[in-house]
């Protein structure tokens, strides 16, 4: 079955937008995903990039949020009231939904229909994503651990631990002790975060750190799937953490997947909070290696830091050839023909001068 893959360039700043179109042969009806939006402008290039390589009219088997921060979820709108879309399925997680589990967290002045009711005003974007999915007839369903999307399994988050984050994240209510944590947010990563480093870095050499300050609750909740697709292994991570990696993993390992992947979406946009060597010698293997497969980090055209040099160097070093949305969309194709008028993409090259600031 082929299958071919764009990571599209979301916006000046990082976003993501992926779409993926699967099926048996060209001529053959296919399906197509499309993976998180970007921002509000990137829903014009999503439905532009589809009616221009996919089909017009399209039907979509399945429009994926993969966390609830803007520059992935605004540009759906867009593509969700797009009249020559046919749309089946909706997959988000919304955090009102598990209410009377995290209510315990909040302060007791909340009702349960009030906190409700402030989680939706924290989320506008996603309430108007579910209004439109109502009036289109389109089905609502929760990513969430062991599901399937198309040819995707949801690795992570599980339930459990989706409903766990909640009351830290960014756009819900302040829970009960946050102001007493150095976690997610702190003014103490910030810190971390703005010292400048600078090491010489080899391929037998790592100094990526195995134990960064962490990442937002928000990019912990991101979904992670999984795909082999005509032999062919796809991991996409969105904005996850270490701690959603190994989960990840932990469940892939559970039902029995062979995890190394033949392509592999870099974490939020290739931050050096999400991930770490030893997430990342359980799902690519060690190294020094070559000719595993491909990365990709999604990267605006303004986002220069990005990929950080010592996160490239690290999928460098374990045999993944590193690319990113930078200058163009990216293809990644197996069974299609190469479009007209393409070049391959540029290869990040490795650095020995990882210095960040």
């Amino acid at each position: 079955m082929p299958y071919e893959i764009d990571f599209l360039r979301a916006g000046d700043s990082n976003g993501d937008a992926i779409i993926l179109r699967w099926g048996a042969t060209k001529e053959s009806p296919f399906f197509i995903n499309i993976i998180d939006g970007g921002f509000a402008d990137t829903g014009d290039q999503i439905i532009e990039h589809v009616e221009h390589y996919y089909a017009k009219p399209a039907n979509i088997a399945n429009v994926v949020l993969s966390h609830a921060d803007n520059d992935h979820a605004t540009g759906l709108i867009k593509v969700l009231e797009h009249p020559r879309f046919t749309i089946s399925t909706l997959w988000m997680n919304r955090p009102w939904d598990y209410v009377d589990e995290v209510i315990d967290s909040f302060h007791g002045a909340y009702t349960r229909e009030g906190l409700i009711k402030r989680m939706r005003e924290m989320h506008p974007y996603l309430v108007e994503m579910e209004e439109i999915a109502t009036r289109r007839g389109i089905t609502v369903k929760a990513p969430l651990q062991g599901a399937a999307i198309g040819p995707f399994k949801v690795l992570a988050p599980s339930r459990a631990r989706y409903v766990q984050l909640i009351p830290d994240l960014d756009k819900t209510p302040t829970a009960y002790g946050s102001n007493l944590k150095g976690g997610f947010g702190s003014a103490l990563v910030k810190a971390f975060v703005d010292v400048a480093e600078k090491v010489l870095e080899r391929l037998d050499l790592e100094t990526l750190d195995d134990n960064p300050p962490a990442t937002s609750a928000s990019n912990e909740t991101s979904i992670v799937q999984w795909a082999v697709i005509d032999g062919k292994r796809i991991l996409l991570t969105a904005d996850v953490g270490p701690e959603g990696l190994a989960e990840a993993a932990q469940y892939a390992e559970k039902i029995s997947l062979s995890i190394q992947p033949d392509l592999v979406q870099i974490p939020h946009h290739g931050s050096r909070r999400n991930v770490t060597p030893t997430v990342l010698n359980r799902w690519l293997g060690g190294y020094p290696a070559s000719g595993r497969g491909n990365a990709i980090a999604s990267i605006g055209k303004n986002a220069d830091i990005y990929p950080r040099k010592k996160v490239a160097n690290a999928f460098a070093r374990r045999g993944y050839g590193v690319h990113a949305t930078r200058e163009s969309w990216v293809n990644f194709r197996d069974g299609y023909d190469r479009r007209a008028n393409t070049i391959d993409a540029y290869v990040i090259p490795f650095t020995s001068d990882v210095e960040d600031d």
